[in-house]
């Protein structure tokens, strides 16, 4: 089942998508919240939900609707770095022993087909295609790894867009990975029954301007969804509604000669295998 988050009169509503057009989930089913985080708080089964709006449902163009990011505000967003072979290699680093994890903020996220914004401190402005994973229950402490993909609620695209010199200042990267505008997010969520076990083996691809700059396949993660969630476990209660952002491959702007930056007027676009296109025209941030 496909869902996603649109704008109605600026605030965001959860609907299912099918093929070219949205239902409205609530206005299907009004038991179910209008909001994705909270459907899931609420323990929500949304994929009979959906079922049940695909028969009954009111249609609307999905082309013509103003999306929102697909969780417009998480609990949680951790983020992982170097976790595909080929990127540690290409930053000059070895298999890590375990996650650089480090968090993001809402305010950073924005929508499919919404700017990414160059910031007015920085030219150095990269790219990072990524799969996103949306948690659908709590998972309790120590959960282990052969559990833990029963957590997991669906998938979707992540453009972690980065300030790679402000990501550099400091021994953490979490300034460089939270400029508002930076953290694309969407168009869809394609729940997990949906697709193989973890979202393993599929085709990850980055494109700037049309032009591929990176191509990879999920199973090429150091560490996978079920062993990511595991090892957070370890450390904190995941919530219903709390993302996952699994990294990135191979082919970034800052590991290139001479490094590719993106700049005003290009547009980058993040695909997965049976998941989607997540698509962020770039602009420059207004004075």
């Amino acid at each position: 089942m496909n869902f996603t988050t649109y704008l109605r009169n600026g605030a965001p509503r959860l609907a299912v998508v099918d093929n070219d057009q949205l239902i409205d989930l609530n206005d299907a089913q009004p038991q179910v919240p209008d909001d994705l985080r909270r459907a899931l708080q609420a323990g929500v089964d949304l994929n009979e939900a959906a079922r049940q709006a695909l028969a009954h449902g009111a249609r609307q163009p999905l082309a013509a609707a103003a999306l929102a990011p697909l969780v417009p505000e998480p609990g949680k967003i951790v983020c992982l770095g170097l976790n595909y072979y080929d990127h540690a290699k290409e930053g000059g680093r070895e298999k890590p022993d375990y996650p650089w994890f480090f968090f993001r903020g809402a305010s950073s996220l924005i929508a499919h087909g919404e700017a990414g914004v160059v910031p007015s401190v920085s030219s150095k402005f990269d790219y990072e295609a990524e799969l996103a994973v949306v948690i659908g229950r709590r998972v309790p402490r120590h959960t282990q790894e052969a559990d833990a993909l029963q957590y997991v609620f669906g998938y979707s695209c992540f453009n972690d867009m980065s300030v790679r010199d402000y990501q550099k200042r400091t021994p953490q990267w979490t300034i460089g990975k939270n400029f508002d505008g930076t953290g694309g997010f969407g168009p869809v969520l394609v729940s997990a029954d949906a697709l193989p076990p973890g979202a393993v083996g599929l085709k990850i691809q980055g494109r700037l301007n049309g032009e591929v700059m990176q191509d990879a396949n999920t199973s090429d993660m150091i560490f996978s969804v079920a062993e990511t969630i595991a090892l957070l476990a370890d450390v904190l209660t995941l919530e219903p509604g709390d993302v996952i952002v699994m990294g990135t491959p191979a082919g970034v702007g800052q590991a290139r000669t001479p490094p590719v930056w993106m700049k005003a007027g290009d547009r980058y676009e993040v695909e997965i295998e049976r998941v989607g296109v997540l698509s962020n025209p770039i602009v420059n941030e207004a004075r």
